[in-house]
């Protein structure tokens, strides 16, 4: 191709700048790598600068100035989508834009405008984790995969929260340039070419809270420290000096799960960080982290994140080493 592929990604007052930055540094360096590659547009309603959720983003064009084809359309999220959705002139513009893009893209929340725009309707598509149940709800005709961190359907991209939109544009990246390319992208900028598993890895380790109660408090703190330990309900139950039931039904009503899940959500991830941070044997770190043994925590890890832990190493360092 002679001509660099135009990738124009749309920003807003309170976009989250990672949503925008983090594509248009993947799209960078692969032009760096395989020229002619890329050449990004940052696109706003106004010119001069948006105030984004934490720093001032430089517009190159205006809604109004931005035309001819374009390659790869990109919406970016953030709390300034609630506004930019009811923006009639922004999503005229997106409707029209879309049908001179050869693929149109979201990252995070960026996917309830393109639903503002009639883009959403009977295609697959996701979000960040928080918000699925409520794009599900907004747009009954699309298909919401919660559990991904991006959907291709057709000429629809659309990713998961914040960092999940450098997942998608590695993916544009391996489509278009092929996997070497993507594969030297992610080396330069240390992340997954493809990271294993879906967000859930991440909404469940969000999810957790520091329970009020302090004898949970505490025994919370144990856990970490203690996770080849009798975590059973029973032995954490008497450490905190409840009985079974009510500790049972204490410790799911302020963290959100259950103690075996919580332990199982604990035990993964102290495993996760030894697998990709050390040579340790696979043996080892089962044992270490309280799974007793290698089957036990490859069960675990397919729960968890839906990717064994062999897999989740031999990825790591495939990334790490391409």
């Amino acid at each position: 191709m002679s001509k660099p592929r135009r990738v124009v990604i749309v920003i807003f007052p309170g976009v989250q700048p990672l949503d925008a930055i983090g594509p248009a540094e993947v799209f960078r360096t692969a032009s760096r790598l395989h020229s002619p590659g890329y050449e990004v547009e940052l696109v706003a309603t106004n010119p001069g600068t948006v105030q984004s959720s934490t720093v001032r983003l430089g517009v190159d064009r205006t809604l109004a100035g931005c035309r001819g084809p374009i390659d790869t359309l990109v919406v970016a999220g953030g709390r300034g989508t609630l506004r930019a959705r009811e923006d009639k002139r922004l999503i005229s513009w997106l409707r029209r834009a879309a049908q001179r893009s050869r693929r149109v893209c979201s990252v995070c929340t960026g996917t309830f405008v393109l639903g503002a725009a009639g883009l959403l309707e009977g295609r697959r598509a996701t979000t960040h984790w928080a918000s699925c149940d409520l794009l599900a709800e907004q747009y009954p005709s699309a298909t919401i995969e919660p559990d991904q961190i991006y959907v291709n359907d057709g000429d629809l991209w659309t990713s998961a929260g914040v960092t999940a939109g450098m997942d998608l544009a590695l993916a544009l990246v391996e489509e278009d340039l092929g996997r070497a390319t993507a594969l030297e992208v992610a080396r330069w900028l240390v992340v997954f070419v493809k990271r294993p598993g879906g967000q859930s890895q991440f909404s469940a380790q969000l999810a957790a809270q520091t329970a009020a109660r302090e004898p949970l408090r505490e025994l919370q703190d144990w856990i970490a420290g203690n996770l080849a330990a009798d975590l059973s309900v029973p032995a954490l139950a008497a450490r905190a000096h409840m009985s079974e039931r009510n500790f049972a039904r204490a410790f799911r009503k302020e963290l959100g799960m259950t103690p075996a899940a919580y332990v199982e959500t604990a035990r993964v991830e102290a495993a996760r960080i030894a697998l990709e941070s050390t040579g340790t044997p696979v043996e080892v770190v089962a044992r270490s982290n309280g799974f007793g043994t290698v089957e036990t925590m490859r069960r675990a890890f397919h729960r968890r994140i839906g990717v064994g832990p062999a897999d989740y190493r031999a990825r790591f360092r495939s990334t790490q080493a391409a």
